[in-house]
């Protein structure tokens, strides 16, 4: 599985167009094959930041995934509406229960 962590911050006057785009890009997103989680929230901590996280079930998925036209039309619009430039992070990863950690 491969998991995605990123995140833009707006400008005051950026928010609203930002959170609007980012919510069109989600849900359109989320009907992608090989996306099996894809989610955008507020930061408590910062309400200016979006923070998103991914789930991808492979990396072709992922790779298809940025290669769509409208993903890199959202990228390029969400860089005007940001702050600074916004930082993503990518992990390959194995998941594994609570108990298991638990248990090791």
């Amino acid at each position: 599985m491969i998991l995605v962590v990123g995140e833009m911050t707006a400008r005051p006057e950026t928010f609203e167009e930002l959170k609007r785009l980012s919510l069109e890009h989600v849900h359109r997103s989320r009907g992608e094959p090989g996306c099996l989680y894809h989610s955008v929230q507020v930061s408590c901590e910062d309400p200016l930041k979006l923070v998103f996280v991914e789930r991808w079930a492979d990396s072709a998925s992922l790779k298809a995934h940025f290669l769509l036209p409208i993903t890199a039309e959202i990228v390029r619009a969400g860089r005007k509406l940001a702050a600074s430039a916004p930082p993503i992070a990518i992990y390959d990863t194995t998941a594994v229960s609570r108990d298991e950690i638990l248990a090791s």
